[in-house]
């Protein structure tokens, strides 16, 4: 191409510029010249011009916690960098640099993006019926009566809903709407139909905090959201009797030997991932898992290429290898050693009689040596006589000692609470010395009984599923253990029940087991396990050798990374079971450098006891109302009515209990009904009005809910979740997109909770699969939830859908606390400018819509009484409801509120002086203390001090009328961040275990972190303290438990150590007592349809057949980051669905065509990304791509496509809602049912190229 840059500037144009702009000029008048000064560049100087310079990070649930310096000028922000002054991590390890992704870089669109909620909206048909009911009735109360329950004009403005028409109104209007919703449902249902859904604290915790705390004082309910977006793993509690305590990032460089199992760490660790990168560098091996070619496997020394879902027979088959060579045959005294001490295995366990053969029982405990027992006959085995009368009997496991016989190990659940227990709960063990297996028992006590083989049978999930099968895909394994009989029963080791269920053949024992590691005939070989994973058996036994050689070598310092990978599927439980006994049988759990690092979002509030005060009001009432949001929503959207699994399908062959006809529905609603999963709203009366009528009647509340209950004059709201009684009835969304992130089953959502358009294809459950338990009204209920209310910086499809959208301010725009999993240092958001336009921080709202709530109280609501039901709750007495974890028959011992049922907590609330309340420390934390993990802190001087600090209100209760007093309120009273805190929590600890702690945080006595010193420092370290069980005393990288292995702390479970055996009911019934291999749910034999990989014609277009996963987003963070302009760039623009060659080939789709996705649930419309890292039978659509842009109207529906939810939807597993025995005790965030979704599969075509918006 010719050059024509100077040929076609005419003269004239070079002298016209000249002219315009005077200055010294060359001959040709092509050249300007500037004299004296810079005015030639003072735009590009003024850029980088500011006045204020502000410390701050971002939070997103990205887990970075990356440290920003915001530059300002003129009260805008004009640019920003990365912060370097992190903490530092010592001399021998990286530093915290280099951080930050392209995510964070891309955040500064946001702030003044044309996405910005900039003022308040409102639904503008509810406007106009709100506006004229009120001038028609005078009352904003009565006008919102007015409005929902009249039917026509709560249609008209619900099925409005998604539509666009929201107009902008003013804040007060906007405002009072919200209030009056909320005093009428009060006034008209109670306060548990009310309910805040927002998610991870962590990522900025007075945000979240300022709603729970508004409905926690109003006695509304807050949903969870760690189980709902399935980053729950419900192993964690079931094995350590805690929640996703777990390394920070820098404790990888540690590790010696690093699998990453369903965590892509580069995509979405990526601040952290130079940690994993570097310590390849001196010589850690890498293995990666993955069913494909993600980010981080490039970076591995080794790819297993596992098919989606079926992780846990490798781990299997791995540990096998381990059982089998390091244990059974080299018994390697670390392995052997640790296991004694630290985990399950030496406890003794009944075998129960069964169809000719055993089957694991429960444990044995010192009661079943009472006289009358079971095994009083052979008490004189006992090393102690007195054990069997001692405090909490049933709750004492028991061990073989050496030279004792039947010992109490010490540190079990029935010394974590009461008179007996105190100082002698820790794992200490002195003066036992455990037998691991009962073939030991003739080398013990002279009286020691013979030992026997006894063949036990065992279930298994792996089979080809059948019609003809009860229960799909399962079977039943003859396997043998060593036994001993007391009296009439053998008892066996949970040891010995391990290496059955893990195939390792001892020589003698009865059974069937493999021949070798080619045997594939049976469950637990590396052969066996290749048919299902697809990986080859030589890897299986290498990477097992490997891993478990390298713990031993370096006593410990193997470590798996774990995530949503694995996570997010049906059995995520088991699959990480299978896991965790990796870590466990290798000595690795409460080491640096190993264990399980288990990453899916940003967790952990690390000063938990103060952020829990604030956050759920429990300085002024107790107990908070808390709920499992995958039941709530289950229930409230309707989606019970479409699933009618049968739980036989389920079940274990060798399943003991009565399930005949139930659903996994019934087994939620007996859950709630026993008091072991919370169920608000909870009655089919107000709560109010019950507190009202026992004060008429002159009787206690509780007496008078047992007596409706058992009259049939009240029942639970979950048996008819479509009676408008039992209606949620005001849903309030902030710091959260629940429609466009985190809504499983999206599509019933729109239907049965907003009451809009809904592409929904599924039928109802017919009659003879209707669930036993809960009321069938033949017209299912539409449009539920009468005010949805979403506090936002941005639109997203859930402010779309909702009636009053409210502007919130960003990071950079409000003073905040951000902490994470992974690194163990606070850091602090600093509002660097005002909330640009109308916006108002998190804060700001609540407390204004708290001064409303209690003005417009005043007429309406007053002081009233309110019975609290709550679920029987871990780490209080409450795990001693169901001794044994046997279910107990309610018509044989009735209803019992904190045994049989929930507990009921008469409670006061004064609604006209609700802002009094939220914005002072109310007198329950000096006057009873603090609880944290059934620990009491007293913080009587911190109190003090705060009134002194942050002023008094005039009731004499320190002030946190504003975000960063709140911030100082948090920190102040809680161990990680207060040095005198946690050593007295320490002290107290040390008095129930009797063994040295407080020196943990020594030397930490006297330093207090304030929000002004994040402010002005940045991050700071935290300090260690017993509301975690780690350690960062001495500058150590922080991982989990190494209070539990070091200092002798007991993990909270029923025997204080590591769990492999679960013995409830319902576990057993199950088929999950043990770590075992359950592959994905088999949806054809469930509901009919094709099983992944099946291509069909289907009306003239062809289909296949796929798993259907939804994995982070490489470009975006839960909707988030995807809607600008950047990421959308980088990650192709719109929603896309990733597939294989093969895939994409069977069914004439090449890169970047046009498809639809469709199942029972609903339909997508994407684009398609063909790529050979995609597996044959697998797609991806990542997380939350949204649909609020470049979305076409489906073929399918005739409607706009739908999310990535659009094709999943809730299912409930019967195991995850297990309460009130031991471990298995509910706690916010802590059990319950997950909302997972990767076992859905889904069906996809080609479609017309031609797309219409």
């Amino acid at each position: 191409m010719k050059d024509t840059s100077q040929e076609t500037l005419h003269p004239s144009v070079a002298k016209l510029g000249g002219y315009l702009r005077p200055r010294a000029k060359d001959a040709d008048a092509r050249t300007l010249f500037e004299v004296g000064g810079r005015d030639a560049d003072i735009f590009y100087r003024q850029r980088w011009n500011h006045d204020r310079v502000v410390r701050s990070t971002h939070g997103v649930n990205c887990t970075g916690s990356c440290a920003w310096r915001v530059y300002v000028r003129d009260g805008v922000i004009t640019w920003e960098h990365q912060d370097v002054d992190y903490p530092t991590t010592g001399p021998d390890l990286p530093e915290y640099e280099p951080r930050g992704c392209p995510r964070g870089a891309a955040f500064s669109w946001y702030t003044y993006s044309p996405t910005r909620v900039r003022y308040p909206y409102i639904r503008g048909v509810l406007l106009d019926m709100y506006r004229e009911s009120k001038k028609r009735l005078g009352d904003p109360v009565l006008a919102w009566r007015d409005i929902v329950e009249d039917p026509e004009k709560a249609k008209a403005y619900k099925s409005a809903r998604g539509k666009g028409g929201l107009i902008r109104a003013s804040w007060d209007e906007a405002m009072e709407i919200a209030t009056a919703a909320h005093v009428y449902t009060t006034k008209q249902y109670g306060p548990d139909r009310l309910a805040g859904f927002s998610v991870i604290p962590a990522m900025s915790m007075i945000s979240y905090g300022a709603g729970s705390r508004f409905y926690e004082l109003m006695g509304g309910t807050m949903l969870s959201f760690y189980d709902w977006y399935a980053y729950l793993p419900m192993a964690s509690p079931q094995v350590f009797g805690d929640q996703t305590d777990v390394p920070e990032s820098g404790d990888w460089f540690n590790a010696g030997y690093l699998i990453m199992w369903g965590s892509n760490i580069p995509q979405t660790r990526t601040p952290d991932a130079h940690f994993m990168t570097e310590a390849r560098y001196r010589g850690q091996k890498v293995v990666a898992v993955s069913p494909d070619y993600a980010d981080n496997t490039k970076f591995a020394d080794e790819w297993l290429r596992v098919a989606p879902g079926t992780d846990g027979a490798l781990a299997m088959a791995m540990g096998h290898v381990i059982l089998k060579e390091f244990h059974v045959e080299r018994k390697e005294p670390f392995f052997l050693d640790y296991m004694k001490k630290f985990t399950d295995a030496s406890f003794l366990v009944e075998l129960k009689e069964k169809d000719g053969k055993h089957v694991p029982g429960k444990f044995v405990n010192a009661s079943l040596f009472q006289d009358g027992a079971p095994l009083a006959g052979a008490a004189a085995l006992l090393g102690d006589s007195s054990v069997p009368e001692s405090e909490h009997a049933q709750f004492r496991t028991l061990v073989w000692d050496k030279n004792r016989g039947i010992v109490d190990p010490g540190g079990t659940l029935a010394d974590h609470f009461g008179e007996e227990g105190v100082g002698k709960w820790n794992l200490e063990m002195r003066g036992v010395d455990p037998i691991i297996s009962i073939e030991e028992v003739p080398d013990t006590v002279a009286r020691a009984p013979k030992v026997e083989g006894v063949e036990v049978m065992l279930p298994r999930f792996d089979l080809p599923p059948s019609d003809e099968q009860e229960s799909i895909g399962a079977g039943v394994l003859s396997r043998g253990v060593p036994a001993v009989k007391l009296g009439d029963t053998y008892v066996t080791t949970v040891y010995d029940l391990l290496l059955a269920q893990y195939g390792v053949e001892r020589e003698g024992l009865p059974g069937t087991w493999p021949g070798d590691y080619d045997d594939a005939s049976t469950v637990g070989t590396p052969a066996w396990q290749s048919q299902f994973t697809s990986v080859p058996p030589a890897a299986a036994i290498r990477i097992g050798r490997e891993f478990a050689q390298n713990a031993l070598d370096s006593k410990g310092r193997s470590m798996i990374v774990m995530g949503a990978g694995t996570n997010h599927y049906y059995h995520s439980d088991e699959i990480y079971r299978t896991f965790l006994a990796l870590t466990t049988m290798c000595g690795t759990q409460g080491v640096n450098g190993g264990g399980w690092a288990h990453y899916v979002g940003q967790e952990k509030v690390r000063p938990i006891t103060g952020w829990a005060q604030f956050a759920f009001g429990l300085d002024w009432v107790r107990p908070p109302r808390q709920m499992i949001s995958a039941g709530f929503w289950y229930l409230l959207t309707d989606q019970w009515r479409y699933d009618g699994t049968d739980v036989r399908k389920l079940l274990s062959p060798l399943a003991e209990g009565q399930w005949d006809g139930r659903t996994t529905a019934d087994t939620l609603v007996e859950s709630m009904k026993r008091g072991w999963m919370p169920s608000y709203p909870t009655f089919s009366k107000s709560t109010l009005l019950l507190a009202q009528e026992a004060r008429e009647k002159g009787v206690d509340p509780g007496d008078l809910v047992v007596s409706q209950l058992e009259s049939g004059e009240l029942s639970f709201a979950c048996e008819d979740p479509d009676n408008p009684a039992n209606f949620p009835r005001v849903l309030t969304s902030w710091r959260t997109n629940l429609l466009g992130s985190s809504a499983k089953g999206a599509e019933f959502f729109y239907r049965h909770m907003i009451g809009s358009d809904s592409a929904a294809t599924t039928q109802e459950i017919p009659e003879d699969k209707r669930p036993e338990s809960m009321v069938w009204r033949e017209a299912a209920a539409t449009g539920k939830v009468d005010l949805m209310l979403t506090l936002d910086f941005r639109n997203t499809s859930t402010t779309l859908y909702s009636d009053v959208v409210l502007p919130a301010a960003t990071w950079y725009e409000k003073d905040d606390l951000s902490t994470t999993d992974m690194h163990p240092f606070i850091h602090a958001f600093d509002a660097a400018i005002d909330p640009p336009w109308e916006a108002k921080t998190d804060f700001q709202i609540f407390q204004d819509l708290s001064a409303r709530v209690s003005k417009m109280s005043e007429k309406w609501l007053g002081k009233q009484e309110d019975v609290v039901p709550t679920p029987l709750n871990h780490d209080t007495p409450d795990e001693y409801a169901n001794p044994m974890g046997i279910v107990p028959d309610i018509e044989e011992v009735g209803l019992i509120p904190g045994k049989t049922m929930p507990k009921l907590t008469t409670v006061e609330r004064d609604y006209t002086t609700l802002v009094d309340r939220y914005n002072t420390i109310g007198p329950l934390p000096d006057k009873v203390g603090l609880i944290t993990k059934g620990i009491v802190f007293d913080p009587t001087p911190e109190i003090k001090f705060l009134g002194e600090l942050s002023g008094t209100a005039p009731n004499g209760r320190p002030l946190i009328d504003d975000a960063e007093k709140a911030a100082d309120m948090v920190m102040y009273l809680s161990g990680a961040t207060n040095g005198r805190l946690a050593t007295s929590g320490f002290e107290t600890l040390e008095k129930r275990t009797g063994t040295e702690l407080a020196d943990l945080s020594s030397g930490s006595e006297d330093r207090r972190i304030a929000i002004a010193d994040l402010h002005a420092k940045g991050a700071q370290s935290v300090i260690t303290t017993p509301e975690w069980t780690g350690s960062e005393h001495g500058g150590r990288r922080y991982n989990a438990f190494v209070q539990n292995i070091e200092r002798g702390r007991p993990f909270h479970t029923l025997t204080g150590r590591q769990h492999y055996y679960l013995d409830h009911d319902w576990m057993r019934d199950m088929g999950e007592s043990m770590p075992i291999y359950k592959p994905p749910l088999d949806l054809k034999m469930l509901n009919g349809g094709l099983n992944p990989g099946h291509v069909v014609d289907d009306d003239g277009s062809t289909k296949v057949a796929v798993r259907y996963l939804t994995p982070h987003h490489k470009w975006a963070i839960h909707s988030q980051y995807f809607d600008n302009l950047h990421m959308l760039t980088l990650g192709r623009g719109g929603q896309t669905v990733w597939m294989s060659p093969q895939d994409a080939e069977a069914i004439g789709v090449e890169d970047n065509d046009w498809i639809e996705a469709w199942n029972r649930n609903g339909v997508v419309v994407a684009r398609a990304i063909v790529s050979h890292r995609m597996p044959k039978g697998t797609v991806f659509m990542y997380h939350a791509q949204e649909r609020t842009m470049g979305t076409p109207l489906s073929e399918t529906s005739g409607k706009r496509g739908g999310v990535h939810n659009s094709l999943t939807r809730i299912m409930i597993k019967p195991s995850h809602l297990i309460g009130g025995y031991a471990q298995h005790s509910y706690a916010f965030n802590y059990v319950g049912p997950t909302g997972n979704q990767r076992d859905e599969v889904t069906y996809i075509r080609k479609r017309s190229q031609e797309v219409t918006y």
